[in-house]
């Protein structure tokens, strides 16, 4: 079976490496002697100094360069395999529904899909945190399905079925389309539903021409991943959905727009089955829990008319590459030779 062919950014190869002992991301070309030199200071400010410690370092940054270089290929080769072996516990969630839906949320999609819809009418119906353009949606799901979907994904957490990690900050999550909810669950949950609204709220970020996801869900435990450091996302549009468990405090705090980084934060209170939509590019941080497990669905919108124009990630006009899997969400353009006199 032939894989499918995307395209990423070069940079995605580079930057953006999540070192927690460092607190924040880091360049790394693949020389770990220039990495030093470079980031000398930072090394000896958080104690890393002894030969040892900078070993270790060193093969971290090489196991996630080497885990970038072939993202895509074991993905969807994990992809596969699932779909092949695994049984689902609840087979009836991997489809969207409409009953899958609080009242509130399908309130607020039947006004957007009306042909009078407008930014204003639809700010009636949203929260707007004092955080700019941070919006929360109110309950999205109903709590039935947060608890048939935890139930699914406990069931495939407890398999042994193939997993891959969800990204550098988090180590305890599901990539969903690893597990098979993408073609079924998000990608038309972003189609039908989400993008009547972000086509309203950010039209300057893609928002009526959302083209590709990424979507995952982040685990959080007391006593292993409690919290999510400050950081931006790879998409033009975040939302975070909070399914449950039970868990206490874990509070959002929104700081300023990436490149405005001195932005006093603001902290938002995520509810159990609430959504809380904003850009991507807007810097935050999932504060500790104190009690329980959390279990967060993010989904990363991706317009391919605002990033083939310049990369969210390293602020240049995209050096676009063929990569296996879906790649980050750049198109490339194609020539129809048969045209050509």
């Amino acid at each position: 079976m032939s894989l499918p062919i995307g395209y990423m950014c070069k940079c995605y190869l580079t930057r953006n490496y999540f070192v927690k002992q460092l607190g924040h991301h880091v360049v790394y070309n693949g020389n770990f002697q220039q990495f030093q030199n470079e980031y000398n200071e930072i090394l000896e400010q958080n104690g890393v100094i002894s030969k040892e410690d900078k070993e270790q370092l060193m093969i971290l940054l090489q196991n996630e360069r080497q885990r970038r270089l072939n993202v895509g290929k074991m993905v969807c080769e994990r992809q596969i395999a699932i779909a092949k072996l695994y049984k689902p516990l609840h087979q009836h969630i991997y489809t969207l529904q409409e009953s899958f839906f609080s009242p509130e949320f399908l309130k607020i999609v039947n006004y957007c899909s009306e042909k009078t819809a407008t930014k204003d009418g639809l700010l009636a119906h949203l929260r707007l945190f004092s955080a700019e353009r941070v919006y929360s949606l109110g309950p999205v799901f109903t709590k039935a399905f947060c608890k048939e979907f935890i139930e699914e994904l406990d069931h495939f957490g407890n398999s042994d079925m193939p997993r891959g990690r969800i990204n550098t900050m988090n180590n305890y999550g599901l990539l969903m389309q690893e597990v098979g909810f993408e073609r079924g669950l998000i990608t038309p949950f972003i189609e039908q539903y989400l993008s009547t609204l972000t086509r309203l709220l950010y039209p300057d970020w893609g928002g009526a021409a959302v083209d590709s996801n990424r979507a995952f869900v982040v685990m959080y435990r007391v006593g292993e991943d409690s919290d999510l450091a400050d950081h931006y996302d790879n998409a033009e549009i975040s939302l975070n959905i909070s399914l449950g468990k039970d868990f206490e405090d874990g509070e959002l705090s929104f700081g300023g727009m990436r490149t405005n980084i001195d932005q006093s934060p603001h902290r938002v209170e995520h509810k159990l089955t609430h959504g809380i939509l904003h850009r991507g590019q807007h810097r935050h941080q999932a504060l500790p829990i104190t009690e329980g497990e959390r279990y967060n669905l993010i989904i990363w919108m991706r317009s391919s008319n605002v990033r083939n124009k310049l990369c969210c990630m390293c602020d240049n006009v995209p050096d676009i590459v063929e990569t296996i899997g879906k790649g980050d969400g750049f198109t490339k353009e194609t020539i129809d030779v048969c045209g050509l006199g």
